[in-house]
């Protein structure tokens, strides 16, 4: 439970990142943020698998880089559900946004690895 938690909050700070650097990416407030993180996680356990079952051929094809579409996918319809809070102007953002917050969250979570490694 704790690292789902934690998980969110990263996921949160990425989110927020990805709004200081895009221009047409935008969200209210840090609270916001966590309740998109965490709407983003539900619809991961139970949309995302099913789209990527859906779009497997184009996957393998694309040698896995479709998936940056499905989360693409799922982005806009965590802004869908949240509304004016929460606002990604274009598809293509959503594209470049979902990269964005991926190479962040990688690097969050193994900044928190290693903190909590560390002060063992």
């Amino acid at each position: 439970m704790t690292k789902w938690i934690l998980s969110l909050i990263l996921d949160a700070v990425a989110l927020i990142v990805v709004a200081q650097l895009f221009e047409g990416f935008y969200i209210a407030t840090f609270g916001m943020a966590v309740v998109a993180s965490f709407i983003l996680s539900v619809l991961n356990v139970l949309i995302k698998p099913i789209l990527i079952v859906l779009t497997l051929p184009i996957t393998v094809l694309s040698l896995g880089l479709f998936l940056f579409v499905i989360n693409a996918i799922t982005l806009m319809l965590t802004q869908s559900i949240i509304g004016g809070d929460f606002v990604i102007e274009t598809f293509g953002l959503a594209i470049v946004a979902a990269v964005v917050i991926s190479i962040i969250n990688l690097f969050l979570n193994k900044l928190v690895k290693d903190t909590i490694l560390l002060s063992k």
